[in-house]
């Protein structure tokens, strides 16, 4: 069903980026890597994707939060894959700290990333879309923008607005064929959640564990492929949103 495909995965050099490439790329889908800084893993990503599964896969530098530089990524992938047919918004950062003390900067880093990166990549490539008369869009969210979580207003904020441009997005895109959809991660282990692997916010969770990265992957191909989703957000976080 999705081999052939090409994919943009942001944020796809580690973590629940690089399981999210690694997945699709096991169904058949070419892959193009976004990375911030980190050239060496992202390279490595598409090299495990190309050698395992036999698929092309390339990486691209490209800071999200920039309208200019996400037009110039999307045009160079179409110029090498010839489109896009999935769309995977998974880049985000943290600057975390309590609201009352909250630089400014911390604010706009992280809304800018999370939020306005997403935008950013779905105000390009619908077009792309919208010629091949078919797009799927997967919004990596958070079970923060469920819940909230203290000292990280502004991650929070990023990311129940994900779920918020998911369904304007969703109801705006259906009559193309263009479908959006949002999964909201709990605690998963990756390297910016380390430090909370043997922490009291375990005891939070029902299921009594952190998730894998493959476990969120397990999702998006879901998501990927089930044709009469669209604007739905689907948790994967141990039932800790429930």
């Amino acid at each position: 069903m999705l081999k052939g495909k090409t994919a943009i995965v942001t944020g796809g050099s580690r973590g629940i980026g690089a399981a999210v490439a690694d997945k699709l790329a096991s169904l058949g889908v070419n892959v193009a890597v976004i990375y911030a800084g980190n050239q060496a893993a992202a390279d490595a990503v598409c090299a495990k994707c190309k050698a395992e599964h036999g698929v092309e896969a390339k990486s691209y530098p490209c800071n999200v939060a920039s309208f200019a530089e996400t037009k110039g990524v999307v045009a160079a992938i179409k110029a090498d894959f010839g489109t896009v047919h999935i769309l995977v918004n998974n880049a985000g950062i943290t600057r975390d700290g309590l609201l009352a003390m909250m630089p400014e900067r911390a604010w706009d880093a992280v809304l800018d990333t999370n939020l306005k990166g997403a935008f950013n990549m779905i105000r390009h490539c619908t077009g792309l879309f919208l010629r091949a008369k078919e797009g799927c869009i997967i919004n990596i969210s958070s079970v923060s923008g469920l819940m909230g979580n203290v000292g990280q207003c502004n991650y929070s904020a990023s990311k129940a607005g994900l779920i918020g441009l998911t369904k304007s997005a969703a109801k705006e895109l259906a009559p193309k064929g263009i479908r959006c959809n949002a999964i909201a991660p709990g605690f998963i282990r990756t390297d910016m959640t380390e430090t909370l692997e043997n922490g009291p916010l375990l005891s939070m969770i029902p299921l009594g564990r952190m998730g894998e990265a493959e476990e969120v992957a397990e999702a998006a191909a879901y998501l990927a492929t089930a044709k009469y989703v669209t604007g739905e957000t689907i948790r994967v976080d141990g039932g800790i949103a429930m």
